[in-house]
């Protein structure tokens, strides 16, 4: 008998033993099974994308096994796929789980006496919860003298509450692709323990367990569910936090920096980006983010960012680490105009601060809906989030802050000695025993090209000068050692000037690389090659505009003692920044 059906969605089972298997879902437009098994020979219509998700298709020839649990799986040994996925458009009906008694799951679910997530122990029998998947991971591998296996797992959340939820093995491949991220679905029958704490950031004392017998069904009535969970706190309270405490926080983007890569200590590289948070307790902190969220974020227009579950250090001052962001508000939202009658009991406190700090046109009434907010604390720190991010992009110039990370960064205010070059001169900086340092914004007038590159020992941790022994070697006097080669090396001399004054300043290999563009070894061949090219580096890097910090320090050199100027670090200019500050001078002086 053939049967005509449409396919839901199509997942890949890898296998070390053979070719790779296809599992189905498969849906009439009333009800949905996902037990179904694509036969080998019929391989070919997924991976040449013939057979694909919402595709409308023709069951000709079917078997059903009965695994030892009791699942029934059927291998679908022939079919024809009738209508592509383009063709029909998209999802085709609502199904909902079929049980093989032949009543729907989400009825039966439906029908159960649902607990919240806070009353779970591992005393209780027999339960149910309601939840909305609020993140969920990779499938990872582990292999080690026990064995080797496969896990996921996923963090629910609902009105009370928040559970880490793992599935290992069998129930990996039984679970994995029912779980969406942001769906809602009736979970039971799984196993409850302590939490292990090195694996989750959620205040629950207990985590979950999926094993065989467990029952997850999708809800379909969800929206009284909240998409997240918070417990705000105030980044000026940061500094009474033990070492390593798991904090939610919410704060306008002050800043961020460019992403960076770090090799870990396994060898894998890792993206990181460093964000400068700040609410209106006037305090900001650095918080590192990895990975994807590092790569994707966009500070440009300083948007109000939540972070949930961020580990706190203490290296540098204050700092939090943090594997994802929960919620990325845009400082421009559409207002909302009303808020049903049925919800309004439920958010009262929000929206009556909403209304009394005059904000409410800020907030979006699907974001009202959609966060959980536990204290009044937590709920007055995400309203007054709103009000300074809605002060900073009036008058950031004239919000005071502090920085409770002590960084060294180049985009942040918090710890840089910003000084222009007269009143590096009036305070004769560098004129005592230890070295000063100080930032500036300044224009390169002229750099000397000659004499700027010479050839250095090859040798990874030297950078002596080398000799041309004018037999093809070069003789390094430090290592004592003959070699066929070099590495040139750069050593530049620049002036450069503000509105007040000038001043000249030394570069070494790196920020001399920074200010002209190009590496030393590339300087070296164009100098030897082309020397149009290498007058023409120069003279582009003439009146270009960094941030410079420098190091001020008395040297002696020929039995002459004078102050030496030597950039550490180039970075380029943040207008925005930059402007702020110079409007920040200016408040302050009229003040």
């Amino acid at each position: 008998m053939s049967l005509c059906c449409v396919c839901q969605n199509i997942r890949q089972i890898s296998s070390d033993l053979g070719p790779p298997r296809f599992r189905l879902m498969m849906s009439d437009g009333l009800h949905s099974l996902a037990s179904f098994l694509l036969a080998t020979q019929l391989n070919r219509l997924p991976e040449e994308n013939l057979l694909e998700p919402h595709c409308v298709c023709m069951l000709k020839r079917t078997v059903t096994n009965t695994l030892s649990d009791g699942r029934r799986v059927v291998i679908v040994m022939d079919m024809e796929v009738m209508k592509s996925a383009k063709e029909t458009g998209g999802k085709i009906g609502t199904p909902t789980p079929y049980n093989s008694d032949g009543k729907s799951l989400t009825s039966q679910a439906s029908s159960t006496k649902v607990v919240p997530i806070s009353s779970l122990n591992p005393y209780q029998s027999k339960w149910t919860i309601r939840a909305r998947v609020t993140n969920k991971s990779n499938i990872r591998t582990w292999s080690n003298s026990k064995g080797e296996g496969k896990l996921f797992s996923f963090e629910v959340v609902d009105e009370s509450g928040e559970i880490r939820i793992t599935a290992f093995n069998k129930e990996v491949d039984k679970f994995s692709s029912l779980i969406e991220q942001g769906k809602v679905y009736y979970i039971s029958k799984a196993s409850l323990k302590i939490a292990n704490k090195q694996y989750s950031t959620l205040k629950n004392d207990y985590e979950m367990t999926l094993h065989a017998n467990t029952s997850i069904v999708p809800c379909t009535d969800s929206q009284d569910v909240p998409t997240m969970q918070f417990d705000f706190v105030p980044i000026g309270e940061l500094e009474n936090r033990d070492k390593d405490t798991i904090v939610d926080v919410i704060g306008v983007c002050k800043s961020a920096e460019d992403v960076s890569r770090i090799t870990t200590k396994n060898s894998r590289e890792v993206s990181k980006r460093a964000l400068n948070l700040m609410d209106t307790t006037g305090k900001v902190v650095t918080v590192t983010l990895w990975g994807d969220e590092a790569e994707k974020f966009d500070g440009s227009e300083q948007p109000v960012v939540a972070i949930k579950g961020a580990r706190l250090s203490d290296f540098g001052g204050r700092s939090l680490s943090a594997l994802f962001i929960t919620l990325y508000i845009h400082k421009y939202m559409h207002s909302y105009t009303h808020m049903p009658a049925h919800m309004y009991s439920k958010h009262k406190t929000l929206v009556i601060l909403c209304r009394q700090t005059g904000f409410a046109s800020l907030l979006p009434l699907s974001l009202l809906l959609s966060v959980s907010l536990h204290s009044p604390q937590c709920i007055s720190c995400f309203i007054l989030c709103v009000v300074c991010v809605h002060r900073y992009d009036r008058e950031g110039y004239a919000l005071n802050s502090q920085s409770l990370t002590g960084t060294k960064s180049m985009g942040s205010s918090g710890k840089i000695n910003w000084k222009t070059l007269s009143d590096v001169k009036d305070q004769q900086l560098g004129q005592g025993e230890k070295a000063e340092y100080f930032s500036c914004v300044a224009t390169v007038l002229y750099s000397r090209k000659e004499n700027c590159l010479y050839q250095a020992c090859p040798s990874a941790d030297c950078n002596k000068k080398v000799i041309d022994q004018h037999n093809g070697l070069y003789r390094c006097e430090k290592c004592n050692r003959e070699f066929p080669n070099f590495k040139y090396r750069l050593l530049l001399s620049a002036n450069i000037a503000d509105f007040g004054d000038n001043q000249w300043v030394t570069c070494f290999q790196e920020t001399a690389e920074v200010l002209l563009g190009h590496s030393a070894e590339t300087l070296g061949q164009l100098r030897d090659t082309d020397e149009a090219a290498f007058d023409e580096v120069f003279q582009k890097a003439n009146f270009t505009t960094h941030i410079f910090k420098n190091r001020m320090k008395l040297e002696t050199y020929n039995d002459e003692t004078r102050v030496k100027a030597t950039v550490i670090d180039i970075q380029p200019v943040d207008h925005r920044e930059y402007s702020r500050r110079l409007l920040n001078n200016i408040h302050k002086m009229a003040s």
